[in-house]
Parts: C-alpha cells; structure tokens; sequence
C-alpha cells in the first residue's frame, strides 16, 4: 500500500510559528507531527510515501531523507504553485497504485488506519472519507424568528454535533483519474463531490473509539502537546 501526504500548505492559522518553520514538523514533545504519522502508517502496512511539498519543502526533505530510517521509501512531489488538497494527486496516479492513502500532513488521531484500509476493500468503495464527531458550542442565545419577525424559538447557546471530515482518505486511482490533472489545481471536497456526481462510491468512515483532533489552532496545538506528552502509547502501541 501507497500513501500520498500533503505538506505544501503554509499553515497559516499557526503563524507566526510556520513562518520559518512547516506546519508537518511542528513538535509533539520530542517528535514531529509528521513523523508521528509516518509511524502510524508503517505500522498499517505501508510501504512508500510521497510528500507532496512546497512552503519550506527543503527543511521536510532534510528531516525525512529517503525514508529508510522509518522503514518506508519516501519519494518527494515539488509544487512549484500550491495545487490544493487533491490537486498533487494529477501527477502521482501513475505511481500510487490501484487504491492508496491520501492523508494531510499534520493529522494527529489514534485512528486505526489498517482498518480503514480493509473497510475501503470490503465496500469496494472509490472512495473512503474517515469522519469525526465534533461538537459545536453557540455562545449566544439563538433566536428562531417568524416571516413577520414573531418569536418562534429561543434555544440558549445551543449544542450541536456533526460529522467533520478528519483529512484521511482512501482512494481508488481509476475512480479520481478523469477529476485531476497534473499541474490543476483541485480541493478535496470538490475532488469527492465530483465522484458522486459521478455515480462512484463514496463511503465514510467512523471509528467511535479514536481520538482526531485539527491543530491549526494555537490553542488546539497546544491540546495536541500535552495529550502525546500523558498518553504517548495511545498514538504510538508497542
């Protein structure tokens, strides 16, 4: 099994610390985010990773090399423009397989990965988009109004939940290769919703039990630190 890896992006929610430094290699005490996630997919049963990079892709090759010391081979995809979060995969399809993993280079989870690989077989889906509950708080009383402005709710910073995309995916090569182009620049989402417009499988994922958690934020960086420092063997089993 292949993975392809997007660490082009700048991470701008996190400057001015990925001013000079990628989002990929932000610590997590001892050890970048993405190693953490080259880990995590060796162990799953991959064998060759391409990083698709640009915003300070050199500082990502020096810490990655060739791959031999995570036990994987790592090949590198140079954007000389950001072509988005599908975009890279244009010029990769040749070399990526029948089904691979496309996953975001700065994905913290203890999500199992070889599961989502043998569910995205099972289904025969085209693709597979790994979810994550997340609950989101209003601050605010929330008015429901009428046409004419009447009361009709007053709900007092409500709770909602929904199902967020976790930046993880399986994709069938033959299923994506008519949506990307080498050189195009093309988003995920509407990577996706092209295959379900074009009648292709698209399958979500859920692991209930797993922990994601997006660290574009200071403060969500912050989160992610002091749980890899208390709870290292839940991202890393021996």
């Amino acid at each position: 099994m292949k993975a392809v890896i997007m660490a082009g992006g700048k991470g701008t929610r996190l400057q001015p610390f990925t001013a000079s430094f990628p989002k990929p290699l932000m610590p997590l005490g001892d050890m970048p985010v993405l190693e953490l996630l080259l880990h995590q997919l060796r162990r799953a049963g991959v064998d060759e990773v391409y990083l698709a990079v640009n915003h300070l892709h050199h500082l990502i090759r020096a810490f990655c090399g060739d791959g031999s010391r995570f036990g994987l081979t790592i090949n590198y995809s140079l954007e000389d423009s950001p072509l988005g979060t599908a975009g890279p995969l244009g010029g990769l399809l040749d070399k990526v397989g029948e089904n691979f993993i496309v996953t975001n280079g700065d994905l913290l989870t203890t999500f199992d990965i070889a599961k989502l690989i043998a569910t995205h077989s099972e289904r025969g889906s085209d693709a597979t988009i790994c979810v994550y509950e997340r609950e989101v708080k209003i601050d605010f009383g929330l008015i429901q109004v009428g046409p004419d402005m009447s009361l009709t709710g007053y709900l007092e910073k409500p709770m909602n939940k929904h199902l967020v995309s976790m930046g993880l995916y399986v994709l069938r090569r033959d299923a994506i290769a008519p949506h990307v182009q080498p050189g195009v620049h093309l988003d995920m989402p509407d990577l996706l919703m092209k295959l379900l417009n074009s009648g292709n499988k698209v399958h979500c994922h859920q692991q209930p039990e797993s922990f994601w958690l997006d660290i574009g934020r200071p403060e969500d960086y912050a989160t992610a630190q002091k749980m890899f420092e208390e709870s290292r063997e839940l991202f890393l089993p021996s």
